[in-house]
This record gives C-alpha cells, structure tokens and sequence, in this order.
C-alpha cells in the first residue's frame, strides 16, 4: 500500500471511528504519523500478506495510554477491516509505537527531582510514621523493584543485599524504619527521578498499601511536594477496585488550576474540597465524565463550607440552586451598592450574576453527561478538553466564592 492509498484508507477509518463515538482511536488516526509495514505472509487460504499499520506516539503520550493501548489497537483494526475486506485478501492490523526521539540534547536533559523535594518527602514519611513498605516486608517491597541478589551485601555475613536486609530488618529487626532513604544502594536521594518516583508510587500499590484512604492520602502528601517541581503521581489503574498509580511530567496548564483549587481547600480548611480536587486531577484525561460530576461536588463542598462556617442552615434536600442562592445571599456576591450611575454597573451585576449562574450550568452538564446516570448503548461521552472546562469553572467559582469569604470575615462584614 502506497502512502496515498493508506492516507485514503485512514480518512475513511477515522470517519467510521468518529462516526461511532470512539473518539479517543480517531484522533491516533487522526493527528499521528502512520505507516504500513510488511510483517509477514501466510500460506493459508491462496496466500495473504500481513501488514502493521504504525501509528508514532510521542513517547510522553505513548506511556499515558497504559492499558488503553489495546483497546484502541483493536478498534482501529476492526475498521481497517471494514474498509479493506472489499478490496484485498491482505490482512492489517494497527499498532500504536512510541515515535523515535531526535532530540540531540536529550543527555543534557535533567528535569530531575531535587534532593530538598526527595528529603522534604521522606520528612513527611517520618512525622507520619508512614512504614514505606506498607503491609509486605522490606525484601518483597523492595524486590519488586530492585534484583536484590545482585546488590552488595553491608554485612560481610552475607553476599547479597537480599540475605542483608532479611537479617537486619525480620529476623533482627535492628534496622532504623527509615533506612532505605539514604541507602546509596537505591539510589533515592541522589539518583534518576525515574528511581525515586518508582519507588513512591509502589509505596500505594494496592499490594502494598490495600487501604485507599491511606494511599489517596499518602499520594495527596507526595504531590504537593512533587507539583512544584514539574511531576506529578495519577492514578493509572485500578486493581480489585484499588487504584494502581504512575507518574508523569505536570502539565503546567493544568496544573495551575487545580493548584488553585487546592489553595481554596486550604484556605476554608475544607478536607472534602482537597479530596474532590485529587479525583478530578486523576480524571481529567481518563475519565472525563467523573471530572465533570467531581467538579459539580467541589462547588457544592465550597458552598456548603461557606454555609457552615457562615452559621448559615441549609437542608439535605437543598440542590446545587439552593445552595448557591443562599452563598449568594449571605456573601452578598451581586453588591446593592453599586448605582446606576456608576460606569459599567450593570456589566458587574451581569458577570458576578452570570458567576452564580455557572453552578445551574454545570449541574446540568453533569445531568446529560457526568457520572451517575444510565446510558444507552448509543451514548457519546465527553472529551478531556471539556472536562478541563467545566474543572477550570467550578474552581473558577471556588475561588470566588473563597476570597469573597476571607473579604468579609477581614472586614467583619462592614
């Protein structure tokens, strides 16, 4: 197949994959270089030709998809079928490969994480009293990560790190809990980020650390520290229904909102906010329809603790209207001291009123498109772009909402 022939064959494939709401293998199609390559031949049947179709990922994305690699694999190879079975008895199947570099100064490269961060980490580990190893001892922990038997031995008893640390920490238990961190075997102070940030994400694996609490906790400690330094840990599976996370450079966009949203929380000491703002940041790219009906949750956790810290009653059957108007009441958010006269008065009502408006809006988004709704077979869901909008909004409104709080209660509402 020639590149003009194969260019044709993908338009069709991405029409049919759009067509059918599989958004997510249309724009691979779509938006990556693609290529057909002879892998093979069987005599079966007259003979038939097998081809790869290979569609080069940057390496970045290539390591977000996970799991999903295979699904879109498969739905894009069932449509190249559709498309081809007419016209040849050759056989093509899509594979999704991560584009070669050509950056020359990729060794110069050192995004890192800085020791302070790796130390300030381990400091919160101790004040915790966090064992690193969760509920398997230090050989299995760390055996999932490291070839022990081919690390050195610090005791001259023994001939490999394995038989060491089984001494010292199960059979003696004479090892310090924090030892590992500063062990230059591990290289977790002063080596790859790669190593450390491994080593961070197997202290939640579901193996390891069974309570999601504790691990959602624990993964909340790690990245206010990791966020400011260009990284972040997301959730990249779930295992038994327990999230198995990864990690993966900060998208600086995206980051600065819900760094935002996490000042809010912060600042209203509201811990239901801070969990609300952790759920939409693992979403947001893979599960869009949760992000929406997270972002509505996160406004009404901001109004609620408003409410209570304002001494305001509200009902458990008040809705996200309910409580907004009342927000509004209380704070005051569309001023009556702002006369006619005034220049752009009526602009200020509009846009503080539009502002309170925005809650209805996505509480309807979230009705027709979030989670917690029955589908039929024929649903078209979201795209990640439009769960950042509605993100991007409900911290939007928090953030308001917030500083309007801090203005009143540093004025004594006078």
């Amino acid at each position: 197949m020639d590149n003009k022939q194969l260019d044709t064959t993908l338009a069709t494939v991405h029409a049919l994959l759009q067509a059918e709401g599989m958004s997510e293998a249309a724009n691979v199609v779509r938006t990556h270089a693609a290529r057909a390559e002879l892998t093979g031949y069987d005599n079966w049947n007259g003979g038939t030709d097998l081809w790869d179709v290979l569609f080069e990922v940057p390496a970045t994305d290539y390591a977000r998809m996970g799991v999903r690699r295979e699904q879109l694999e498969t739905q894009i190879t069932a449509r190249l079928k559709t498309v081809l079975e007419q016209e040849t008895q050759n056989w093509y199947a899509a594979k999704i490969v991560p584009a070669r570099e050509t950056r020359k100064e990729w060794r110069a490269e050192s995004p890192g994480v800085p020791r302070q961060t790796r130390a300030n980490i381990f400091d919160g580990l101790r004040l915790d009293n966090v064992a690193w190893c969760g509920q398997v001892d230090e050989v299995e922990f760390l055996s999932r990560l490291y070839d022990l038997q081919r690390l050195p031995s610090r005791d001259s008893r023994f001939k490999d790190a394995a038989r060491d640390i089984w001494q010292h920490c199960i059979n003696n238990n004479d090892y310090e809990m924090d030892w590992v961190y500063s062990d230059d075997r591990f290289q977790l102070m002063d080596g790859a980020a790669e190593t450390f940030l491994r080593f961070l994400c197997e202290t939640v694996h579901p193996v390891v650390r069974p309570s999601r609490e504790d691990a959602i906790k624990l993964v909340t400690h790690y990245n206010d520290q990791l966020r400011r330094v260009g990284w972040e840990i997301v959730e990249e599976e779930q295992i038994a229904g327990r999230p198995r996370f990864s990690y993966r450079p900060l998208n600086n966009h995206g980051g600065r909102t819900l760094s935002r949203g996490r000042a809010v929380a912060d600042a209203l000491d509201a811990g239901s906010m801070a969990r609300a703002i952790e759920r939409m940041e693992r979403a947001v790219d893979s599960d869009p329809e949760l992000a929406i009906g997270t972002a509505k949750e996160l406004i009404e956790s901001c109004c609620k603790t408003v409410l209570t810290k304002r001494g305001v009653e509200f009902g458990k059957s008040d809705d996200l209207s309910d409580l907004t108007k009342k927000v509004a009441k209380e704070l005051r958010l569309v001023p009556e001291g702002i006369t006619d006269e005034a220049k752009g008065a009526e602009n200020i009502r509009l846009v503080l009123r539009n502002l309170t408006q925005l809650t209805n809006n996505l509480a309807e988004l979230r009705g027709l498109y979030g989670t917690g709704h029955g589908r039929d077979g024929q649903h078209r869901g979201l795209h990640p772009r439009h769960a950042r909008l509605a993100v991007a909004s409900a911290v939007a409104f928090s953030d308001f909402i917030a500083d309007t709080y801090r203005y009143h209660e540093a004025n004594k509402d006078i």
